[in-house]
């Protein structure tokens, strides 16, 4: 049986959140998609039953290895859809993955070939995130968190992993955009401050915050891991 539209939309939303958790738990996976309690536990049981995930009561869902290869269309268009609306339409980045929910139910495969060549055939989102190939390859991307990296390293912001829209403004505000270097000049134990310095200024980020930047380090400091890592 082919995977619906749909089912590529729940595979999707099921791949972005298991990257931050073992077990995606259904009221996660409810809080991320506009359907009620009962859709969402029919759909799970609908995708268990072919084989596209494993869900296990009171922990919840992971995606099998079929169930990853079905989300890749659905990331592809939806991260495509960002690009296009940000580079082309020029909407802001923080309002993308909110329009791009909308804006890609009426996306088909030629449209998306369209976007994809009038954006410049990107291999990132507008927040750094990588665009799976057409063939349904996801690229490898080699970066860490930054609340993991020791101060006195030189890095590079390869992608911010929020969709919280007064994050991503105040990030956008701030400049810490993928691609954008910077130092880190110091680490506060204990979940404190991060103190980082790039042009045209440094700033003073709070540990929160910082725990949704992802980074390259290009030469790695010698200083003080900025403490415990988030709890997946």
């Amino acid at each position: 049986m082919t995977a619906s539209p749909v089912m590529q939309r729940y595979a999707a939303e099921i791949y972005r959140l298991q990257q931050d958790h073992e077990q995606v738990p259904l009221s996660l996976l409810s809080s991320h998609v506009d359907s009620s309690a009962q859709a969402i536990s029919t759909m799970v049981k609908r995708l268990q039953k072919l084989g596209y995930l494993v869900h296990e009561p009171y922990r919840g869902v992971r995606l099998t290895e079929t169930g990853e290869r079905i989300a890749m269309p659905s990331l592809r268009r939806h991260r495509l859809t960002e690009v296009f609306l940000v580079k082309v339409m020029k909407y802001d980045w923080a309002t993308a993955h909110e329009l791009s929910d909308t804006f890609e139910k009426g996306v088909n495969d030629e449209i998306e070939d369209r976007m994809d060549e009038l954006a410049g055939h990107p291999t990132r989102c507008p927040h750094g995130e990588p665009i799976p190939s057409k063939n349904g390859v996801m690229p490898v991307v080699n970066d860490v968190p930054l609340i993991e990296v020791p101060s006195g390293s030189d890095c590079v912001i390869s992608r911010v992993r929020t969709h919280d829209l007064e994050k991503l403004t105040y990030i956008g505000e701030l400049g810490l955009v993928p691609d954008k270097p910077f130092h880190l000049l110091s680490c506060a134990p204990f979940k404190g401050p991060l103190r980082l310095q790039m042009k045209p200024q440094g700033h003073l980020i709070g540990y929160e915050l910082a725990a949704s930047l992802w980074v390259e380090v290009t030469r790695l400091g010698e200083g003080n891991t900025p403490v415990v890592k988030p709890a997946k």
